[in-house]
């Protein structure tokens, strides 16, 4: 636990850990090195806005859409 802050402590790694490692393992089976960021960043949106700190799904949904707006969906190969 941190001395500064008390809300840090290495249960909340451990925690988005476990959601991070069951969600690869039950939803997307494998994850190539190159995309290993994306992955993360997705589960890290998950973690950061869930059911447990008063996010309803709608919520989340209207933050997810207003994060896209005006943006274009690009995918290039990784070389």
């Amino acid at each position: 636990m941190s001395k500064i802050d008390k809300t840090i402590h290495t249960n909340t790694i451990e925690g988005f850990f476990s959601v991070f490692k069951r969600g690869m393992k039950g939803v997307y089976q494998h994850c190539g090195h190159n995309h290993l960021n994306r992955y993360l960043a997705e589960f890290d949106f998950r973690y950061s806005n869930c059911a447990a700190l008063g996010i309803t799904d709608t919520m989340r949904a209207e933050s997810l859409l207003l994060g896209v707006k005006g943006k274009r969906l690009m995918y290039q190969m990784a070389h």
